[in-house]
């Protein structure tokens, strides 16, 4: 090498006298070397112009003689320098060393190159003070040279690279230097980043390793090597299948060959530890490793520890299944009030997702809603709820719903049931001892592979209203503290449930037995008209409501009937129910129009509710119909329509005024009067019939009128078909259904005459009367019979001036009414001994079973009764 110190070009002249500088630039071509044409690829070979590592390291490559000119100049040096071939070849490179450049580095000297002619050491070498000439010095000293020079770059800035030289010989035994340069800066990246790189391999707490595209080992962190439990050696060359238990390692090898063949990430795949046991988890990612060229070098791996991560997991999941236990047991029974479907409820709830066998024990009481329990010593309770995730014969000899269970002294159940406290077996020679000696429960139970028992008291208020008895079998995990923790969670929750239910059946079983007793025992039955009547309680569970009905007996053969629905459950509805019945009963006792008598029972008011600061509200339709005109009069308090179905078997709705409940003041009523064809049958029902959640209150009107419209043989039968239809599910409410057949009376069962106003009215009277009661064979009566109408016609004669109408209806008893225009009702009055008169009504009150007035349309009638003789003919005989 030269060390020309100048500035300038190097000229033309110099590089012609250059000796092969003229054949190297005819094989290299104007610019030094140079890429020749692409070439064609064949089928599977790489771009040879895609990027690799030596693209990103950028090397330049330098030939010089001996003398220091260069004889080669590549492409990369041209890129690094700007200095272009065709001007540098030829030239001494001396003139591209900076001045402060010093000697090569001594690490890398040696003692020279077996290869080199040792000829070389005997060219004398120019005695120059300059950079070039040292490093030459060197070359020829040892006959390789390194380290970092800072070149001139052809725009005037300095280029530090490293370089490294070798003195070589070619075949004709002529030596020359050969030099490789890289840029410092891109140099030093690349090794910070190897550094880096090799520094995190090794140092990090995750396992790392490198796999080739046979998917063996060929790189291994030390902390991979921990966890699998093997010297980082003994990976090496060798695939997962050799490392990892087989159950894994196939599916891991699956997932190689799939991230290898695709090129697809495998992200957190979770396996458990090499060892096989459950002591520990790790989450495998695998990524395909690939040059810049694209070319396939195989995949990596990163396995994490997530050992902790899986129990944390883990005890999530479980804390999380129990809150959805606890909220779904809560759900099951929160609704329901009877004790029964509560037991069944808890019992199954648990099984499987918390145990796999499973019972509910109670004491009867609480069944039958009696006094809380109060245990001492041996006592038997019922087993009201099961739970199994088998059954067969062991199973049915261990639990059965219904069985009497036999808690003796001693026992972990007595335990329980006397301390209030839980009680875990997980000791199979405990668990033998769980009850008395040979008893077969306890052996079916050993017999289908119970391990682990848990016995919880059902608790409300601070006493003992049962056991949940739970246990676990064959390959689950024993019942631990957390376990008994969520066991008496459920049962504490379920003994609020049980006791509220218990209670319930208390309160509800008052409000029937004052319901039914409130309700008629015995329907009467006039002339002319058949009763068939329902009542039906609220499903299993519902409180006892406020339906009634009634039939009532009114003067003239005719009949009074009433459904009603207090609004509300429980005591005060059925209390509130009985008052309001008594009210109506005794209302139309004064035999008032349909429409008063609920305006007067409306009036009431603050004497039907529970308290003065309690309102009420009911429902009510009051008909009543007279078998002798057939007439129909209905009146209706807010309450679904009447169904009457006629004699040709077309069911119509009965349009009348809907009205207003009972209970709001300040409002009327209306009557309709209909003509009802003989034999047509009218239904009055409460809303329970008909009514659904969800529904359209029309619907199920449309049903009941779709059952009455088929043919039904008798009443009872339609009110059984009525109730058969009912939507299963509905909700639960009391139904009170009374169903009436309307006729006419009896042939020769009535007599009826009108008078005029005149004095002879009442001879007339008198005789139509004895020649009708001989006629039915009523001879016994007629002297009473006569002198009572006698007095009834001569009252209407002397103070009314209009017809005068008489009637008689032989039924049960002989009712007998006068009839005329004047709308007053007639005085009873107590006459003197000196009053010639005045006491018409007082005899009629004394000498008939019971009398009263009533108004109609064309003005008033007068009605008494008398008791039959014990013996009569029936009419028509």
């Amino acid at each position: 090498m030269d060390g020309v110190s100048g500035t300038g070009d190097p000229s033309e002249s110099e590089a012609a006298a250059a000796p092969g500088a003229k054949e190297l630039r005819a094989r290299e071509g104007p610019a030094g070397l140079k890429p020749g044409p692409p070439r064609p690829r064949g089928q599977g070979e790489l771009d040879p112009t895609a990027g690799t590592l030596l693209d990103t390291l950028r090397m330049a490559v330098v030939m010089l003689d001996m003398s220091g000119r260069v004889l080669l100049w590549s492409p990369v040096a041209e890129e690094i320098l700007g200095w272009p071939g065709e001007a540098i070849v030829g030239r001494r490179v001396g003139t591209l060393l900076a001045a402060e450049n010093g000697n090569g580095d001594d690490r890398d000297k040696g003692a020279g190159n077996g290869n080199v002619h040792r000829g070389a050491r005997r060219v004398a070498a120019v005695p120059a003070p300059g950079p070039g000439e040292r490093i030459l010095a060197d070359l020829l000293r040892d006959s390789r040279w390194n380290g970092v020079l800072t070149l001139r770059h052809r725009d005037g800035h300095s280029v530090q690279v490293e370089a490294r030289a070798a003195l070589l010989v070619d075949g004709d035994g002529h030596p020359f230097v050969l030099a490789s340069a890289a840029e410092t800066s891109r140099l030093r990246t690349m090794e910070q980043e190897l550094a880096a790189l090799d520094a995190l391999f090794d140092s990090s707490p995750l396992g790392v390793a490198i796999f080739d595209t046979e998917l063996r080992y060929v790189r291994v962190n030390e902390a991979l090597a921990r966890m699998n439990g093997r010297p980082a050696a003994e990976h090496l060359g060798r695939g997962v299948r050799g490392i990892v238990n087989p159950g894994v390692a196939d599916e891991l090898v699956t997932l190689q060959q799939n991230v290898l063949v695709t090129g697809r990430p495998v992200i957190d795949f979770l396996m458990p530890a090499p060892g096989g046991t459950d002591v520990g988890y790790r989450s495998v990612s695998y990524h395909r490793l690939e040059d810049r060229g694209g070319r396939v070098l195989g995949i990596s791996c990163i396995v994490m520890d997530v050992t902790e991560r899986h129990r944390a997991h883990a005890r999530i999941e479980r804390h999380r299944q129990r809150l959805t236990l606890l909220n779904d047991v809560g759900v099951r029974i929160a609704d329901l009030l009877d004790v029964r479907r509560i037991a069944a409820e808890l019992a199954q709830a648990v099984v499987p997702r918390f145990s796999d066998y499973s019972g509910v024990i109670l004491h009867a009481s609480v069944t039958d809603g009696g006094e809380l329990p109060r245990i001492s010593g041996a006592t038997e309770m019922l087993q009201l709820g099961i739970g199994a995730v088998t059954t067969g014969p062991q199973v049915d000899k261990m639990i059965g719903v219904g069985k009497v269970i036999k808690i003796t002294k001693g026992s972990i159940f007595e335990t329980v049931l006397q301390t209030g406290k839980p009680q875990l077996v997980s000791d199979p020679e405990r668990l033998r001892g769980a009850t008395y000696l040979g008893d077969p429960k306890v052996q079916a139970a050993l017999d289908l592979g119970i391990h682990s028992l848990l016995a919880v008291p059902l608790r409300a208020r601070g006493i003992v209203l049962g056991l949940l008895v739970i246990s676990r079998a064959g390959d689950r995990e024993p019942f631990d503290e957390d376990d008994m923790t969520l066991a008496v969670e459920l049962a504490d929750r379920a003994g609020a449930s049980l006791d509220n239910a218990r209670l319930y059946a208390r309160e509800r079983e008052g409000a029937l037995m004052l319901q039914r007793s409130l309700l008629p025992r015995t329907v009467p039955e006039p002339p002319g008209v058949q009763i068939a009547y329902r009542y039906v309680p609220g499903k299993s569970g519902a409180e006892a409501g406020g339906d009634w009905f009634d039939v009532i007996p009114l003067a003239g053969g005719r009949i009074a009937l009433v459904v009603g629905d207090v609004m509300g459950h429980g005591l005060r509805a059925a209390a509130t129910m009985g008052r309001i019945r008594t009210a109506v009963r005794t209302l139309a006792g004064l035999d008032m129009p349909p429409d008063e008598l609920l305006r007067r029972v409306n009036d009431l008011g603050d004497d039907l509710a529970q308290s003065p600061v309690e309102g009420w509200m009911a429902t009510c339709v009051y008909a009543v119909y007279d078998p002798s005109t057939r007439q129909a009069v209905i009146a209706r308090a807010g309450h679904p329509p009447p169904l009457l179905v006629g004699p040709d078997g077309h069911v119509r709705l009965v349009e009348t005024p809907a009205g207003v409940p009972l209970g709001v003041s300040g409002v009327d009523f209306e009557s309709v009067e209909l003509d009802v064809p003989d034999g047509s049958v009218l239904v009055l029902y409460t809303d329970g019939l008909i009514e659904r959640r969800g529904e359209d209150i029309s619907t199920g009107l449309e049903r009941a009128r779709s059952v009455l419209e088929r043919p039904f043989s008798t009443l009872e039968d339609a009110c059984d078909q009525l109730l058969s239809a009912m939507v299963p599910g509905r909700e639960p409410d009391d139904v009170a259904l009374l169903v009436a057949r309307l006729g006419v009376l009896p042939e020769g069962s009535t007599a009826s005459w009108t008078f005029p106003a005149e004095p002879g009215a009442v001879r007339q009277a008198r005789w139509h009367v004895r020649e009708t009661l001989a006629e039915w064979g009523l001879e016994p009566m007629t002297d009473v019979t006569v002198l009572l109408v006698s007095e009834l016609v001569t009252n209407s004669l002397r103070y009314a001036h209009g017809p005068i109408g008489v009637r008689m209806v032989r039924g049960t008893s002989l009712l007998v009414e006068v009839s005329d225009p004047l709308p007053d009702p007639p005085r009873e009055r107590a006459a003197t001994e000196e009053d010639e008169g005045g006491r018409g009504l007082q005899l009629v009150a004394r000498a008939s079973r019971r009398w009263g007035t009533r108004h109609g349309s064309l003005g008033k009638t007068v009605w008494f009764e008398l008791a039959l003789p014990s013996r009569t003919r029936p009419p028509g005989d």
